[in-house]
């Protein structure tokens, strides 16, 4: 199991001047979780966990916050002030591990601050540190902030056959370099 990785850690300000720390996640952040989902609508627990959610089980928690980061990668925000958990990105790489999956979920008061993007730009930026040939992704049909900001990245987006409710979305990387 690979170590936790200090050089993912960095400070992020808000579009409302609020700061945050975003840093790879820990087992110790088990304990921010539930005042998180406390806060999220249910829309937004629905957009992330494909079902309607009020609380999560502990064993998934667990799962969430104790990761291996040879395999894996979660970015918590938390508010510098607080030390409340904003949001949360993860990206899990995929077999054979040349892609990852990844998940995004940002407290529901804190949207269209800017927070989802650059959690969004951090997993880019880390699939490409781990050579990644794209990072990919399944979105609620009815979640058009977070079409719209695959939309804007570069993803590519297709209607998923066997489930019409969801979108599935593609950024291979490799495109992405050949941009800059």
């Amino acid at each position: 199991m690979a170590t936790y990785p200090p050089e993912w850690e960095h400070r992020f300000t808000l579009s409302d001047g609020a700061a945050a720390f975003i840093r790879p996640i820990r087992p110790e952040d088990e304990q921010l979780y539930d005042r998180f989902i406390a806060a999220e609508s249910l829309e937004d627990l629905r957009w992330r966990f494909f079902a309607p959610v009020k609380e999560l089980d502990p064993a998934l928690i667990t799962r969430l916050t104790h990761i291996d980061y040879e395999s894996a990668m979660a970015f918590i925000a938390l508010d510098e002030k607080t030390g409340d958990m904003l949001g949360v990105a993860r990206l899990h790489q995929t077999e054979p591990s040349e892609t990852g999956e990844y998940a995004i979920i940002v407290r529901s008061d804190l949207k269209a601050h800017g927070l989802g993007w650059h959690l969004m730009q951090t997993l880019i930026d880390y699939a490409r540190k781990r050579k990644l040939h794209s990072i990919q992704g399944r979105v609620m049909h009815d979640n058009a902030a977070m079409l719209e900001m695959c939309t804007e990245l570069g993803f590519e987006i297709h209607c998923d056959r066997d489930e019409p409710s969801v979108c599935n979305v593609k950024l291979t990387l490799q495109l992405l370099v050949a941009r800059r």
